[in-house]
């Protein structure tokens, strides 16, 4: 049996992970966190996600839930997530976290975290997507610069960084496969008198409305022909199943920072 805790417990994610993990065989949810001044603290976490009572309380206090836990899965906000790296490196408590809009100086300091414990980071915790990574870095090294790329991603409009982190993680697989960086060659929406498209280029484009859950395409376009990569979501639920197969996967595993890939294919992040 794998004990997690979940970390926004009272959040759209949160509350799929909870629901979904009452139907899977082999986890169980033994603790659910949410900010100190969240008007759900102390209620049960199963009724809050729209099941049946688990006997687990909406809390603040991490530390004392974690004590009990085998992983922790952290879908918060990126501030929250850096506090809660810091309680799982304490603890010794491998954390997954799928928290996005990340800073690289933020990044940083969850890299210092992993120096303690496992530490599982996605921009995106579907299969498909992290499958889609691998993907769009082979066809942008086989293909080469001649192939011009554009990255488009839409999200619901509440979501509240653009681009999505799984659209940027695209864009450096992409740009990484070419030997380039991707700060040097990112385009994000264009405007006016742009002149010619510059050869490497990568452009990146969000859109946000409605309740798209989230949908992500690669191009590829040379003179002549259009190769699409599509990934479409069509509910959080797969984003959940994936965030419950990373906490099972990440136990026991060694302190380092790993990603989906490695759920996937068992590489080191």
């Amino acid at each position: 049996m794998t004990r997690i805790v979940v970390c926004g417990a009272c959040g759209r994610m949160g509350g799929r992970i909870i629901a979904l993990a009452a139907r899977e065989e082999g986890i169980e949810v033994t603790g659910a966190i949410d900010k100190e001044d969240h008007p759900c603290l102390g209620e049960d976490a199963g009724r809050l996600a729209g099941g049946r009572e688990i006997g687990v309380p909406v809390t603040a206090d991490l530390e004392a839930a974690a004590r009990g836990c085998d992983a922790i899965v952290d879908f918060s906000y990126h501030a929250a997530a850096l506090r809660h790296a810091a309680v799982a490196a304490a603890l010794r408590r491998p954390i997954v976290i799928g928290t996005t809009g990340m800073s690289g100086a933020e990044m940083r300091r969850i890299r210092e975290a992993a120096r303690e414990t496992a530490c599982l980071v996605a921009p995106n915790m579907s299969l498909g997507v992290n499958l889609l990574f691998r993907v769009a870095a082979e066809v942008a090294r086989a293909l080469g610069e001649e192939y011009d790329v554009e990255i488009v991603e839409a999200h619901h409009r509440h979501k509240k960084d653009a681009p999505s982190g799984t659209a940027r993680r695209l864009a450096e697989a992409v740009a990484a496969a070419r030997g380039r960086e991707l700060d040097r060659c990112a385009v994000h929406g264009r405007e006016g008198e742009t002149g010619e498209r510059p050869r490497g280029q990568i452009g990146i484009h969000a859109l946000r409305a409605g309740d798209i859950t989230g949908e992500h395409a690669v191009i590829f376009a040379a003179p002549g022909e259009r190769i699409e990569l599509v990934h479409r979501a069509h509910s959080r639920d797969t984003f959940a199943l994936g965030a419950l197969r990373a906490a099972r996967w990440i136990v026991g595993r060694p302190p380092g920072l790993y990603d989906m890939e490695a759920v996937l294919f068992g590489d080191a992040g």
